[in-house]
């Protein structure tokens, strides 16, 4: 099937705009960027996603799709013919899904609890929370890859693009909170993940390095305490 036109809003520093990218790369079709200002949201953007007035969204052949989790889902749907990104099989698939929406709903939110908390004490009880969650997230990358490199299996799939594009903004928060998120002695298997991940080719030129990220935010902070 042709690609027809496809567009992606977003910033090349959100995590949720990275995995619409690494979806488009998997499935190589060609897309034309469109930067959006997040402090003077664009017209495109609030008549696109009126709902949540969000990054990414998806124009093909001018239709918006909007929210990163569906944007994926529509991509392997509509373009079949490139590698899967979700699971043949419907329960693998459901599991995927299961995992996605925690890591969004549950573990990511977490990293920025860390961000805001103010003290020694609440970071080192949210920081409690984060290892709890990746003890969850190593034994669902052992059980769900099955020995294989990836929770895809033999390449990237669904679950390694949800988790992996927030590794820029978590090893970020490492930076700038003088933390260890990801620790490789708790989870070894995910921490080889991690590394295989970040190196394979279609992620490396996408996920930006963390300290680029750390500074992107000190300079955001910086502007939004000016006004």
């Amino acid at each position: 099937m042709a690609a027809g036109n496809v567009k992606l809003l977003g910033v090349w520093a959100s995590p949720f705009v990275n995995r619409v990218e690494i979806a488009l790369k998997i499935k190589s079709i060609e897309s034309e960027f469109i930067q959006e200002n997040l402090l003077n949201k664009s017209e495109l953007l609030l008549k696109s996603n009126p709902v949540y007035k969000k990054i990414p969204v998806l124009f093909h052949d001018e239709k918006p799709i909007c929210e990163s989790l569906v944007i994926l889902q529509y991509i392997d749907e509509v373009w079949p013919n490139g590698p899967s990104i979700l699971h043949s099989d419907p329960y693998d698939r459901a599991i995927s899904r299961f995992w996605a929406a925690y890591i969004d709903e549950k573990w990511f939110p977490l990293v920025t609890e860390l961000r805001n908390a103010e003290g020694k004490e609440a970071k080192t009880a949210v920081l409690e929370k984060i290892y709890e969650g990746n003890l969850l997230l190593e034994e669902a990358f052992i059980k769900i890859s099955k020995g294989k490199l990836f929770f895809g299996g033999d390449s990237i799939g669904y679950l390694d693009v949800v988790i992996g594009s927030l590794l820029g903004w978590v090893k970020a928060q490492e930076i700038m909170d003088e933390v260890k998120i990801l620790d490789e002695t708790k989870m070894p298997s995910l921490a080889e993940w991690d590394e295989r991940f970040c190196s394979d080719e279609v992620v490396k030129d996408i996920i930006p390095q963390p300290e680029k990220l750390a500074e992107v935010y000190r300079k955001y902070q910086e502007s939004f305490y000016k006004k």
